[in-house]
């Protein structure tokens, strides 16, 4: 009898990717087969609520599977799922597991399939468990309650990971092959674990285990310090920090109940540029948030600018249900929020290439991932700080590191065209792998 199937779906955040590669690999030590297909025996879908878009995304994609898949089992856990389970239940979900109980998901599988004759299998195109790039969870919580985030009421409960646990998880990830660890979190900068700090947490993996490359998530800007980033003197650290501005705008970022202002991440920006001259800055903007005006907008615009991110996830506000932010009512209508988004993302668009055209060039190592189309020749990876780089190897390329030189800025068009295309004519590419 052919194996059983279990899919693992993840839409949302760095934190959400780490637990859906836990709950893969223990459903894969189960002895089941771990695909990220849109068919299968079984589903665990990993959902997000922090916009109504996510949601929808989620709805969406259990109707989907449900339609595909009409005599499966569909499991749904997740933000959304905490949040308001009975929403996708509507859609198709056959079970829903809160946050707080994500743990026992391999196990509630393993007994819904029980009985049935299996192998240990993963399939090696699965994105959660592709042994390149390992998320781990190393904190879980916030009680910040920014006015427009729903985040604290469907992740209550704040908790660190055992500091040996991380470093246990990390040198079996490196057994299996991973080059890449990612740390995430909801409050990383709050890690604190029987008096071991973030910084304590990263000498420990730094000094302990033989991972070859180390990134971090996300950090606020409160929570830089040169304590914290003279870390990156070792080279194994990605020079890529991720700061969450949300606004550059004073007045909205009070109103949003941020701790800082523009003034305070400016500081922790030319903090890290100073230590860290080759960091790539990357960060979260939202607009059309209640009360943003022209003004307020155009001052979130410069400050961004002012800034040179190297790159911006560029989101519209939504209301979500419970928070402050949801009662107010001077908001912003979805006409403006669209414009605004567009201006945004050709700012984002704009700003990636002048970071990128600094390193014009230059020399950077790669963490290759694989082939653009099987069969092409033609990798992609990132080097160490967050750019994107494509090349034509003439050895297998995937899950190595090598260093690469940097040569043109490649198109969306040509991006396109080396997706669709086999061997020919590739047009510019970013790079050229140094073997």
């Amino acid at each position: 009898m052919e194996n059983p199937r279990i899919s693992i779906q993840t839409i949302g955040c760095k934190l959400n990717q780490a637990e859906s590669e836990a709950i893969a690999a223990e459903i894969a030590l189960l002895g089941y087969y771990v695909t990220s297909g849109v068919r299968a025996d079984a589903f665990v879908i990993n959902t997000c609520t922090v916009t109504n878009v996510a949601d929808r995304k989620a709805r969406h994609l259990v109707r989907l599977i449900r339609r595909l898949n009409p005599d499966s089992f569909i499991l749904v856990t997740g933000c959304y799922a905490h949040r308001a389970g009975q929403d996708l239940v509507k859609c198709g979900a056959d079970v829903i597991v809160d946050n707080p109980d994500k743990n026992s998901i391999p196990l509630m599988l393993d007994g819904k399939l029980r009985g049935q004759p299996y192998l240990n299998r993963i399939d090696s195109n699965i994105g959660p468990v592709r042994r390149i790039r390992s998320f781990i969870k190393i904190q879980d919580g916030c009680n910040n309650f920014c006015s427009y985030c729903i985040v604290p009421l469907v992740r209550r409960d704040i908790y660190s990971v055992d500091t040996d646990l991380i470093l246990k998880t990390i040198e079996e990830k490196v057994k299996l092959g991973y080059k890449e660890i990612v740390l995430t979190g909801l409050e990383m900068g709050a890690y604190l674990q029987n008096g071991t700090t973030l910084s304590g947490l990263i000498r420990r993996i730094l000094y302990e285990t033989k991972i070859q490359r180390l990134r971090l998530s996300s950090l606020q800007p409160t929570e830089i310090s040169r304590e914290l980033l003279c870390l990156w003197k070792d080279l194994r650290m990605c020079p890529h920090i991720h700061l969450a501005l949300q606004s550059g705008s004073n007045k909205i970022l009070r109103r949003m109940r941020r701790k800082y202002d523009i003034s305070d991440f400016k500081r922790a920006v030319d903090t890290i540029r100073d230590i860290i001259p080759d960091a790539s800055i990357t960060t979260d903007i939202m607009v059309g948030f209640p009360g943003e005006g022209d003004k307020e907008f155009q001052e979130s615009y410069d400050f961004c600018r002012q800034m040179k991110f190297s790159a911006m996830h560029v989101f519209s506000y939504s209301p979500r249900p419970g928070t402050v932010a949801a009662e107010m009512t001077d908001s912003v209508s979805e006409k403006i929020k669209k414009a605004r988004s567009l201006i945004m993302l050709r700012l984002a668009s704009e700003l990636a290439e002048q970071f990128a055209r600094k390193f014009r060039g230059r020399v950077r190592k790669v963490l290759w991932e694989n082939e653009v189309k099987p069969g092409s020749g033609i990798y992609v990876g990132l080097t160490d700080n967050y750019i994107r780089v494509y090349t034509e190897g003439p050895v297998k390329l995937t899950n190595t590191i090598t260093e690469a030189k940097l040569i043109k800025p490649v198109s969306e068009m040509a991006v396109k065209t080396l997706r669709s295309s086999t061997k020919g004519n590739y047009g510019e590419l970013w790079g050229k792998a140094v073997i």
